[in-house]
């Protein structure tokens, strides 16, 4: 591949960067050209240890060409085709073969999957899916939402309604919903080494949301098992079972956001199956085509997709979707990152490796300006102290040292977010885990 050299670098006024800093960094880019395995490499030749997956997504590493041969043929083949009152063979398939390994096995029967673009979107289609199941069975009043605090659930203005994040939200209309307290307490759980042993009363919000709101208006409530974009919110032990228990009793349905979490990040193919919690509906992206072709999927149990098959038979029982829902070679990517992670044994592989991955992290505890590790699975978290005034900025310089030196991490705030590739060898854990030491060092 030809590297972009300084003399025909790209213009770039024209692209209006997502969740970016646009005049900061366009003053100082930092440009990627290749990615291969566990590695990109930049403009300028330096190879760089991706540290997060791409973006929680690239779970099988990079550049793998049984992905690329799949969607080479599937565009050869055809391009496109619409799933409004249509259909084409590979959706099927790929819907198919993720129920067989849909959250929580067999039993849970969370075996109905609606296609969509992106995380985003699974979210506002969860969302929907659960206020028109409650109209289906006679719960029409409830049209309320709970998401929880420093939760994220995409841009959509569902999801930034049910989000917890407030720069997210701060700007934009919102559908009805409420929050339930975070879990992060570092005053009580600080340097915990997996689950967290303080906060499982947390999840008595939900009891207290119904008290104020009424049972009879609350749809749903969403949260994600493990928080990532917030900063890798862990949940106390015995939290979700709870907060499962108090659904159940009251009539609301339970979805989990696996966007990030799904595909193997925690060790097994879901967070659903690691805490052994099922909920009514599991969103899911990223991972599903280890980032290569946008899509995303929601796993609806069978209960919520009965629910809804009902009328006459020639009439829409859900009046949503998306041009691009079971997208053809979105699909032929799907079914092929489906075959590596079985073929590699990749969905079961952060087990394997959680306990040193958890040991190099901790070993950064008494680092400079450490105040917190966090870890589960192959996901880690390193809390930084602010700045006096300066909030952010800290973690920032990591960012930017760690990239000189040759490590893309990914920064929220102060905290530290660390998901690698699946395919991670224990070196390059090691490596991760020396090169931000060395820049904590640095960084004042």
């Amino acid at each position: 591949m030809d590297q972009i050299s300084k003399t025909n670098a790209p213009v770039l006024d024209n692209f209006w960067m997502p969740f970016t800093a646009n005049r900061q960094f366009k003053a100082a880019p930092r440009m990627l050209a290749s990615a291969e395995g566990m590695y990109y490499t930049d403009v300028d030749g330096n190879r760089v240890l991706d540290g997060t997956a791409g973006l929680w997504c690239c779970n099988a590493g990079h550049g793998r060409k049984k992905i690329s041969q799949a969607v080479e043929r599937q565009l050869s083949t055809m391009d496109f085709a619409p799933t409004f009152q249509m259909g084409h063979p590979i959706a099927f398939d790929f819907a198919a073969r993720l129920a067989k390994i849909a959250p929580g096995g067999a039993d849970a029967k969370l075996d109905r999957i609606f296609f969509t673009g992106s995380g985003s979107e699974s979210v506002d289609t969860a969302l929907k899916i659960a206020i028109a199941y409650q109209r289906a069975i006679g719960q029409g009043t409830r049209t309320r939402i709970i998401g929880r605090e420093k939760g994220y659930h995409g841009v959509g203005f569902g999801g930034i309604s049910v989000g917890g994040l407030v720069n997210n939200r701060r700007m934009f209309p919102q559908i009805p919903a409420d929050h339930m307290r975070h879990t992060l307490d570092v005053e009580r759980n600080a340097f915990t080494k997996g689950l967290p042993d303080h906060g499982v009363e947390l999840a008595d919000d939900l009891e207290r949301l119904v008290q104020l709101h009424g049972a009879e208006t609350i749809a749903a409530v969403i949260v994600e098992p493990m928080s990532g974009s917030a900063g890798v919110i862990l949940p106390p032990k015995g939290y979700l079972g709870k907060l499962r228990a108090t659904a159940d009793k009251y009539g609301i349905l339970l979805i989990f956001d696996e966007v990030i979490t799904g595909f193997g990040r925690l060790g097994t193919s879901f967070a659903t199956d690691y805490f052994g919690v099922v909920p009514d509906l599991v969103t899911t992206a990223k991972g599903l085509t280890n980032g290569t072709i946008p899509m995303g999927a929601v796993f609806a149990s069978r209960k919520v997709h009965d629910g809804l098959m009902v009328g006459p038979e020639n009439a829409i029982e859900l009046f949503h979707g998306y041009t691009y829902s079971g997208h053809p070679v979105a699909c032929a990517a799907g079914i092929a990152t489906l075959d590596i992670y079985e073929e590699e044994e990749l969905l079961t592989r952060a087990a394997e490796l959680s306990d040193q991955w958890q040991e190099a992290l901790h070993s950064l505890k008494g680092h400079p300006h450490v105040t917190d590790i966090r870890n589960l699975g192959l996901v880690g978290a390193v809390e930084l102290a602010p700045r006096n005034g300066a909030p952010g900025t800290r973690a920032y310089d990591v960012f930017i040292d760690c990239f000189s030196k040759g490590l893309l991490i990914r920064v929220t705030g102060d905290i530290i977010a660390l998901s690698p590739p699946l395919i991670v060898e224990k070196s390059e854990i090691e490596a991760i885990v020396s090169k931000i030491g060395d820049a904590l060092k640095r960084v004042a």
